[in-house]
């Protein structure tokens, strides 16, 4: 029962296990091997989210988007703010990060209104939101930290790249909130939560140092020393509350596409369809093994990597397995409202297909 609970709880990672475990068959552990790891990535990735938890800790996302929600008046008012919310917050704290942090909002939000009706619809937006609104920063995705460590973008051509379906992303989701009736709220529980200033400025000084580790303006060393130095004293908590599950993703998928770019075979055959269509190839890739095993795998074949950016943050919509973000999202909703799980997944599958459609054909005709 234990070993089914942590498949269930880590799919990805195990999935990831099988698939280095099997490709290693064919390509056994050599020197070689060493090539595989982008160790810039795995510390950016590791320092953010060390940050981000003792963040969490004191509670600074969670008073501040109360204090957001408390401007709200009606239903309507209240999604597009907690979307709002959960975007913003994607671009700077990471996709997952950002829904473990605003969805037990929406959750508190709703339940506290007797608005549990729209809590499928409100989770998916936000969900929607989170893995769209993180594509504009090196740090809002897991998979865009890495391609943009991997192909060592400018930061000015990332963002140019990426604004305009991250523009009409925004203009979708706003529609999607309008289509929810403006109904008056009135929020019967009080927030009793205070925010320790002294610590919150501490951290955001520690969350400013490793989004210049992010941009290239110190060494990943640098941070690697410093940051977990001064967590450990004030709050060792946030170092064993990483997603090391995250980490060993990326270490077990960093083998895989490492082995699998290293048979000529699958070289040939996974080079020739990205040079027919990057874009659709990448996007049908997330569908099937998720957006940031993606971005491994297939930087491993390309140099179209403005195509591979827009592939890999627009097919983190669509089915439940595109992104690990919407996986958090819908263990998070079962947790919530046990028992209403089609309906959830019949909502879902709506949502995801109509954004993955649109901004897929807007990207294929009009952003390349």
């Amino acid at each position: 029962m234990k070993i089914w609970m942590f498949i269930r709880k880590n799919t990805v990672l195990c999935a990831a296990f099988c698939a280095a475990a099997i490709t290693s068959i064919l390509v056994p552990p050599d020197a070689g091997w060493l090539d595989y790891f982008d160790l810039r990535t795995l510390t950016c990735l590791f320092l953010t989210l060390a940050v981000v938890c003792a963040l969490r800790n004191i509670h600074f996302f969670s008073i501040l988007a109360h204090r957001v929600v408390r401007l709200t008046g009606n239903l309507r008012a209240l999604a597009l703010a907690l979307v709002y919310i959960t975007f913003i917050g994607s671009m700077l704290i990471a996709n997952d990060m950002a829904l473990i942090t605003f969805l037990p909002l929406g959750y508190f939000s709703l339940k506290a209104t007797n608005n549990q009706k729209h809590m499928a619809y409100v989770f998916i937006l936000q969900n929607i939101s989170a893995n769209l609104g993180g594509m504009l920063t090196p740090f809002g995705n897991p998979q865009n930290l890495y391609l943009y460590s991997y192909f060592e973008i400018p930061t000015g051509e990332f963002v140019s790249i990426l604004f305009p379906p991250f523009l009409l992303a925004v203009l979708m989701l706003t529609v999607f909130c309008l289509l929810l009736p403006a109904e008056k709220l009135e929020l019967r529980e009080s927030f009793l939560e205070k925010l320790d200033g002294r610590r919150a400025a501490f951290y955001l000084v520690l969350f400013a140092l490793s989004i210049a580790i992010v941009f290239r303006l110190l060494p990943y060393w640098v941070g690697l020393i410093l940051i977990p130095a001064a967590l450990l004293p004030v709050d060792r908590h946030a170092l064993r509350q990483v997603d090391y599950a995250l980490l060993g993703t990326f270490v077990l998928f960093f083998i895989f596409a490492g082995n699998l770019s290293r048979l000529d075979a699958v070289n040939r055959f996974v080079s020739g369809l990205l040079e027919r269509n990057t874009l659709l190839v990448s996007v049908l890739s997330c569908q099937c093994i998720s957006n940031v095993p993606t971005a491994i795998l297939l930087s491993r074949f390309t140099e179209n990597y403005p195509a591979l950016l827009l592939g890999v943050n627009i097919g983190g919509t669509g089915t439940l397995i595109a992104s690990l973000a919407s996986l958090i999202t819908f263990r998070e909703y079962q947790s919530c409202c046990p028992g209403q799980t089609r309906h959830y997944l019949l909502c879902f599958a709506l949502l995801n297909f109509i954004f993955l459609a649109v901004l897929t054909t807007a990207a294929q005709f009009l952003f390349l």
